[in-house]
């Protein structure tokens, strides 16, 4: 399937998101009880609160927001990135909107790819464009297709090999591959605190391109091509 893809019509992404609320004790009454009954179904000990989870709450799109969207794609060997980010979702959501629709209408099969994002960005967009109303392009639907018609690529899933118990990060994928780690700044685990504490977006827009970049070139490595410049 790889090899009948075009490269150069491949959009590779990556996104940042965190909680809704910058901590627990903003989030508003009538939200909490709903924040209560997931962190009782992902508590793992004792020690788990609604308080102490609640910076986990971006990964999910019912409590998270995506504060960036980072895509790329290959021109004459060099990726080309362009980051949709900023405070205000839907604008990032309506901006990349735009971007899906003029692929839609381009004449040629795009495809979209991420790593893990069948199972994370591919989703959480959808799910944050609806809820502002944002009609979800159809390149990002995958509802009522075949397999055959999907335009979604997955990174990880090409690792799995039909292996589904199986989760490998974007960094170790890299390193097997001898690609540099795009964590040298930071990592997902830092986003909430950089965003909200520090207030440095421009931070996290740097360390979602480079994920992109790593990204493209685990594709390429998986399609047996040249590595980018």
């Amino acid at each position: 399937m790889l090899q009948e893809i075009n490269t150069e019509y491949v959009l590779f992404l990556d996104i940042e998101t965190v909680p809704q609320y910058p901590d627990y004790i903003s989030v508003p009454e009538e939200k909490k009880k709903f924040w209560k009954h997931k962190a009782s179904l992902i508590s793992k000990s004792e020690s788990d609160t609604p308080e102490t989870l609640y910076e986990r709450a971006g990964i999910y799109a019912e409590f998270g927001k995506i504060i960036c969207i980072s895509s790329g794609f290959i021109r004459d060997g060099k990726l080309q990135i362009k980051s949709f980010a900023g405070d205000d979702e839907k604008l990032l959501l309506q901006e990349f909107a735009s971007v899906l629709q003029k692929l839609q209408n381009s004449g040629k099969r795009w495809y979209l790819c991420a790593h893990n994002g069948k199972e994370f960005d591919f989703p959480y967009i959808a799910r944050r464009m609806i809820v502002h109303s944002i009609q979800v392009p159809s390149i990002l639907d995958p509802r009522g297709k075949w397999a055959k018609d999907l335009q979604l690529l997955d990174t990880m899933e090409l690792w799995k090999f039909g292996d589904y118990k199986n989760f490998t990060a974007l960094d170790l994928l890299a390193d097997i591959f001898g690609i540099p780690s795009p964590k040298d700044d930071m990592d997902g685990s830092q986003v909430h605190s950089i965003y909200y504490k520090d207030g440095n977006l421009q931070r996290i827009v740097n360390y979602c391109e480079k994920d992109v970049y790593t990204l493209c070139k685990v594709f390429l490595k998986f399609k047996g091509e040249e590595t980018l410049l």
